[in-house]
């Protein structure tokens, strides 16, 4: 290709891409009457596939940038309920990103779903939920994807695209206001220096006031500050050869948490003028720095397309927290974490449009994490849950029984905690597709990849304890003062994974835009380690340090064995903090159809999923912090559709529907009750987490008006989002039913400009976003409320 053929091809893409995704309609040139293919407008290079989205063996769902403003996508979690079977619930902070997709996902540790960035992956999920500003479009790959992208997308992949300096000119300029003092503002910058070289500029900044107020002190809970830039630059230095430069930075400071009490889920309730109110004494919230950059060079030989993708983040947060969500002084922590991850991916695949298809590739990367996490007990926690809690040991005064009681001199108790756990990481891979085999459109289509990931730990958890002692038998009265206990654990731990995870898929295209087909693959989630586990073990490794230090003090040594009995066995930490890997098998049989001369676009799926260790989020016993168990077996059921019609030159619809039936099939576990350590099974009981049904519906109408309006034209969306049933505990004793959210717009348009009126969950529906419970506690984090805003937008 020479380069003014190659100007030519962008110049053509540029001006297609500016007509569909600037004003919401298609160039005249095209037939107004057909669905708008994203892919044919929005022309995105990907290093591993050759076809289309539409084109390939997978269900998928894609967004323009059109699409994400008629439908509020601002961040990762706006597209949940616009995609089926995917629910990212919005709670927390950025740092949390639960991504639930088929009947697998994650609250915390290893995400079930990728995310790429211009073909960079991200693989902290503490980096999924950033700014949307400069969004190109999006793509929802549902169903394991481990063949070419690997660990962690066995639920599927996200892959996200800024625009091309090269497609867009010019400055965009975009301001927006909303009610609960809301405002956002950006400007981004687009330069084509020359048909070899072009950049773009760009910086945002964004406040929320908050939609919830905290009873406790009248503050609004859930503020956010947030500000951040990126550069782009692409160079075409020869007729085959592209450089692509990212770099992107961005600063968060938010408030948290908005967790409103719900009451107690066992015993008596002694806090019942809280329930249904958010009310904690201790300031929470979360600050993140993030910074990423990524280098693609693409190699276009005659016969092959080698590509290289080099990634580098930076992650550095810190997260505070009242651990306990109530008024009282139990305990808190504050984590702060430092990633810097490096990754680095080779591809070579074959042209399009061979009848041979194939791809190879090898990639790795290498994460240095460092977390500090201390847990400080405040003065109620060290009451409650280390006084009352070792007290209850010793047998109660009786005129048979001899009386003892410990007393924890200390005012407050932290536990330290720092925890480094690298990650390196390794894969090669291949995957070819034999076209026109036998008959013209059949395709077969088989893929393997060789993953190896090594994990390590090292730990240093400890806390102090002074305490006294009292013995009381009859008239003989006993008594120690400022005893010392000391707890900790020192150590490093390591473990390594080796996988491999296939794929085949016969697939029979009738012609480009309709086929038909069978895959079945393997997909694979990495284990990792529970650092929140070392509060535990800290907890009980002081009761045994108490006795031991009452066993050594002169007028208690007689006791001694006495003592000893009442000791816990020491923990292994190994067992206690590592969590294994989660396997699945996906088999799924789907269709992509064009009817109606290019009216009406359907997609149908149809699965069914095993999976085997499957990782569960859950608080430990006695509540400080969340883990990750695996939870034996579970199967998955489902099916998706995805409509898009387009009814008359200015009226569209859309609409998709995914259901998923997600139950435990072999899972068992002992857990407390009372003093006693009982057998539950959870067999027949439906995943949590996993909406049963999700659906959405839209429309959009434009109204062209005449040559000589003040306005070009008036374009009217509606949405309508809905999700449920959500059950959030493994007991299924807690959901949500049920509901959905309405949202719209109004958009006056004229030449570069746009003014928008909209509308988020206009019906204001009442529901829960996150349902959790710790210390016989339920807690819940409400949707937000119905919130107007304008926004504006210039180009020039």
């Amino acid at each position: 290709m020479k380069k003014s053929a190659l100007l030519l091809t962008l110049t053509t893409v540029a001006s297609a891409a500016m007509a569909a995704n600037e004003t919401g309609y298609v160039p005249e040139s095209k037939d107004t009457t057909k669905v708008i293919d994203i892919e044919e407008v929005v022309v995105i290079a990907t290093p591993k596939e050759n076809n289309r989205l539409r084109q390939q063996a997978l269900s998928s769902t894609s967004f323009s940038q059109n699409e994400m403003r008629n439908n509020a996508v601002t961040s990762i979690k706006s597209i949940s309920g616009l995609v089926p079977n995917l629910f990212i619930p919005d709670y927390g902070s950025k740092l949390t990103t639960s991504v639930y997709v088929r009947g697998i996902g994650s609250r915390i540790n290893t995400p079930a779903i990728g995310l790429y960035v211009d073909n960079i992956p991200f693989i902290d999920k503490s980096a999924f939920d950033f700014n949307y500003s400069d969004i190109e479009r999006i793509d929802v790959m549902r169903g394991p994807q481990g063949t070419l992208y690997g660990r962690n997308t066995m639920g599927g992949l996200i892959r996200v695209f800024t625009k091309s300096p090269f497609t867009y000119q010019g400055t965009d300029v975009r301001l927006s206001a909303a009610t609960y003092n809301d405002y956002k503002a950006s400007l981004t910058h687009y330069h084509r220096i020359s048909s070899q070289f072009a950049f773009s500029a760009g910086f945002f900044y964004q406040h929320n006031g908050g939609f919830f107020k905290n009873s406790y002190n009248g503050k609004r809970i859930d503020t956010d500050d947030e500000f951040g830039g990126r550069i782009r630059a692409i160079y075409l230095p020869t007729e085959n050869l592209k450089l692509d430069f990212t770099l992107n930075y961005e600063y968060t400071n938010q408030g948290g948490y908005p967790y409103m009490y719900t009451g107690k889920t066992s015993g008596e309730e002694d806090r019942a003028e809280y329930i249904n109110q958010i009310s904690y004494n201790h300031e929470c919230g979360y600050k993140r720095n993030l910074l990423n950059a990524g280098m693609n060079l693409s190699y276009q030989a005659d016969n092959f397309i080698l590509s290289s993708s080099t990634g580098v983040q930076y992650l550095y947060d810190q997260m505070n927290l009242d651990q306990d969500f109530t008024d009282l002084d139990i305990y808190t922590m504050m984590q702060k974490q430092n990633s810097k991850t490096l990754t680095e991916e080779l591809v070579l695949k074959s042209k399009a449009g061979q009848r041979w298809q194939w791809t190879t590739g090898i990639s790795g990367f290498y994460q240095w994490l460092t977390t500090d996490a201390p847990v400080t007990f405040q003065q109620d926690g060290v009451k409650s849950m280390i006084e009352d809690n070792v007290n209850s040991i010793f047998p109660s005064g009786s005129p048979m029984m001899p009386t003892m009681h410990l007393t924890v001199n200390n005012p407050t108790m932290p536990v330290p905690g720092s925890y480094d756990t690298p990650i390196l990481n390794g894969a090669i891979y291949h995957q070819s597709t034999l076209n026109d085999l036998l008959v013209e459109g059949l395709s077969v289509t088989a893929g393997l990849r060789l993953d190896y990931e090594k994990i390590k730990m090292s730990y240093n958890a400890h806390s102090a304890m002074n305490f006294d002692f009292l013995f009381k038998m009859g008239p003989m009265q006993m008594e120690s003062k400022n005893l010392d206990a000391l707890s900790s654990f020192t150590g490093k731990e390591s473990t390594d994974y080796l996988q491999l995870l296939p794929k085949f898929t016969i697939q029979y295209a009738w012609n480009k835009q309709n086929n038909v087909y069978v895959t079945a693959t393997k997909g694979y989630r990495s284990g990792g380690y529970n650092i929140q586990m070392f509060s535990d073990l800290i907890q009980g490794s002081l009761k045994n340090a108490m006795l031991d230090a009452l066993a050594q003090d002169p007028n208690f040594s007689k006791f001694a064995s006495m003592f000893e009995k009442y000791k816990d066995q020491p923990a292994n930490v190994s067992e206690t903090v590592l969590y294994k890997p989660e396997y699945s098998w996906n088999y799924e049989v789907g269709t992509h159809l064009t009817l109606f001369d290019g009216k009406l676009q359907a997609d149908l799926a149809a699965f069914y999923m095993d999976t085997r260790d499957q990782q569960i989020s859950r608080f430990s016993e006695n509540g400080l912090g969340r883990i990750t168990v695996n939870a034996g077996k579970s199967r998955s059921i489902g099916a998706e559709a995805s409509l898009r019609a387009q009814l008359t030159d200015a009226w569209s619809l859309n609409g998709n529907y995914g259901y998923t039936y997600a139950t435990f099939t072999d899972y068992e576990t002992n857990e407390k009750s009372g003093k006693e350590i009982v057998k539950i099974s959870y067999n027949g009981h439906y995943v949590p987490f996993v909406p049963k049904h999700t659906f959405s519906v839209g429309t959009q109408y434009i109204w062209t008006l005449h040559k000589n309006s003040i306005l070009d034209n008036i374009t009217f969306n509606a949405n309508y989002k809905a999700a449920g049933r959500i059950y959030w505990t493994e007991k299924n004793d807690a959901s949500q039913s049920l509901y959905g959210t309405l949202n719209g717009r109004i958009s006056l348009n004229k030449g570069n400009g746009q003014i928008g009126f909209w509308v988020n969950n206009a019906l204001n529906t009442d529901y829960q976003a996150f349902y959790f419970e710790t210390m016989s506690r339920g807690f819940a984090q409400m949707g937000r409320p119905v919130q107007v805003g304008v926004d504006i937008r210039c180009r020039f």
